[in-house]
């Protein structure tokens, strides 16, 4: 069920065509084509009808020939099937021999040659019974939107290929092929994957951008100094960035996991670019002090000297900490071990980085000596930046704010070692007993974007019923203003990775972006402007939250009969690999 990365449905607009033609149009236009494209393993359909030639036998007629239904079995079989003859050669070359056989309409099938009578008359399938169209036997059904059976198709992608190519080639293949579906039929993406990991890699980014600036905006606000904020800019986006390079040599993608271990190891580079730029000022506001008696660039090296060593080593030693994920197995290794990786090879670039081009940007955007040229307000302005100013910490309004405050803190603790030790170790006991009552879970959950909801029923429903049961819990989840597809699926399609029974419903909800989901009041409702509201939406949402939003469907959803789940696609089929079990208990 992982390998499920994008499914789709048929619709058909103009009225025209039946679920047979959809289902047709399926299994010999669509399938075909997605399944040479590379990375797909097989394409699942679900859905609609299949058509079948049946032989409808009529037992009088096969007694009075003396015939039994093993002999129409083997005359049938025989009778649709191609054959290869040698070779023949003709005008000096060769020719492969073949014989086409297989039926293309009901006649060839009522025409194929079952024995022959005491007369030596020849004895036909039409004459012990009729050849008719009819549909294949079902054992799963799909809705899309409640309005009623559609036809559906899974793209199942091949084990270790990269989700989002294969995603964009399945895209581009259904643009290319889109020309060729009958009239008034289109495909209509439903779940797709690719949102997901192209959400992730945007809030990589964001979160990169954040980090970035929140540094900048500390050092600017305790040195007051623009170019020291200028550097870890620098220097952290290009850790990041020169950490693809081990990536790619090593095939490690970007998905969920990789991206999280380059969002644990910034952390780790903006303590070391803090220290470093903390040193740096502190030396430079000795030397001010001390009457500027040598150059600069010998205290900033001084400087980065005494701190690079041990920051390269700490660096290191963080990156260590992490290579016991990689003796993983399994399922485990699997899911962590991209997270070690992406994580050990970020901390390794920024140690080096450290002793490398930090010191050198420190050099180069350390300048003491103010500029003098013309028009004097733009002289000013690049001093400003460019230069800038060493200002004491002594002076410093929000350090000497903090000094007030840390400093008789810190001389009690030391005056009164013994309490202040006591005191940590009954904070450290008392947090033994809230330890055992959190509980445990083996991956934290991940806030896919879309929901599956999977409820079970009696066994031994029919497919009718199933599809009527479906559609009922697909038309009251389309309700919800939140929600903006619905497909869903009862029993199994034709693949061997869905073992559903019909009485398993599965039906996957995708969701509108979090932006459109209907609004509660907050704190900042009424004042706070649109500019501003982004931005305290993180501390307190102002839209109805995920699990809301599951009770309200949770409520409208109880049907007799049903017991109600609910999960997400990736996370579902990870409990089931894992567990065997649909939900958590």
């Amino acid at each position: 069920g992982l390998g499920w990365i994008f499914q789709y449905a048929l619709v058909d607009k103009s009225g025209k065509h039946s679920l047979a033609d959809l289902r047709a149009c399926q299994d010999w236009y669509l399938r075909y084509h997605l399944k040479s494209v590379p990375g797909v393993a097989e394409v699942a359909p679900i859905g609609g009808f299949s058509k079948q030639y049946q032989v409808n036998v009529d037992p009088n007629r096969l007694q009075a020939y003396g015939l039994s239904i093993a002999n129409v079995v083997d005359a049938v079989r025989g009778g649709n099937i191609e054959t290869g003859g040698r070779l023949i050669e003709f005008g000096g070359a060769e020719y492969m021999v073949r014989g086409r056989g297989y039926a293309a309409s009901l006649a060839d099938f009522e025409n194929i040659l079952l024995s022959s009578g005491e007369d030596g008359a020849p004895i036909r399938i039409k004459d012990i019974g009729k050849v008719v169209l009819g549909p294949d036997l079902r054992r799963g059904v799909a809705d899309l939107d409640g309005t009623g059976e559609a036809v559906s198709g899974i793209v199942v992608m091949r084990q270790g290929q990269n989700a989002l190519d294969v995603i964009e080639r399945v895209k581009a293949k259904l643009q290319q092929i889109a020309p060729g579906l009958p009239d008034g039929v289109f495909v209509t993406p439903v779940y797709d994957r690719s949102e997901l990991i192209l959400r992730a890699i945007a809030n990589l980014k964001t979160t990169l951008i954040e980090v970035v600036v929140v540094v900048a905006l500390v050092i600017l606000l305790f040195l007051w100094h623009i170019p020291s904020a200028l550097i870890p800019m620098i220097t952290i986006p290009t850790t990041v960035l020169l950490a693809f390079i081990p990536f790619q040599w090593m095939g490690v993608s970007a998905n969920i996991m990789s991206l999280g271990g380059i969002a644990i190891a910034v952390g780790a580079m903006v303590d070391a670019a803090i220290v470093v730029v903390e040193q740096t000022h502190k030396k430079l506001e000795e030397w001010e002090h001390g009457g500027r008696r040598e150059d600069c660039q010998t205290v900033i090296v001084r400087a980065v000297k005494q701190v690079a060593g041990p920051s390269f080593f700490s660096l290191l030693v963080i990156a260590v900490s992490f290579l016991p994920i990689l003796t993983l197995e399994a399922q485990e290794g699997r899911l962590f071990k991209p997270l070690a990786y992406t994580k050990t090879l970020s901390m390794i670039v920024a140690a080096f980085l450290a002793i490398t081009l930090d010191p050198a940007l420190r050099l180069t955007f350390t300048h003491l000596r103010n500029f003098n040229f013309r028009p004097r307000w733009l002289c000013r302005a690049t001093n400003a930046v460019v230069v800038g100013a060493i200002h004491s910490e002594e002076k410093h309004p929000i350090s000497q704010m903090l000094i007030r405050i840390y400093r008789p803190a810190a001389e009690w603790s030391l005056r009164w070692k013994g309490v202040a030790f006591a005191a940590a170790l009954a904070l450290m006991v008392g947090t033994v007993p809230v330890f055992f009552k959190l509980g445990s879970e083996f991956m934290p959950t991940l806030d896919e974007g879309s929901l599956l909801y999977m409820p079970s029923t009696m066994p031994g429903i029919s497919i009718g019923e199933a599809q009527q049961l479906l559609q009922a819990t697909d038309r009251i989840i389309k309700q919800f203003p939140e929600v903006e597809r619905v497909l869903g699926k009862a029993g199994r399609a034709e693949t061997s990775t869905d073992p559903a029974p019909l009485s398993m419903l599965e039906t996957v909800i995708i969701l509108r972006p979090k932006e459109q989901w209907r609004s509660v009041d907050t704190w900042f409702s009424a004042w706070a402007p649109g500019w501003l509201k982004p931005v305290l939406r993180r501390f307190s949402p102002d839209h109805i939250s995920r699990e809301e939003l599951v009770s309200q469907m949770n409520e409208a959803l109880r049907l007799p009969g049903l017991a109600n789940g609910w999960t997400m696609p990736i996370k579902g089929r990870i409990d089931m690999l894992t567990t065997g079990i649909r939900t958590p208990v």
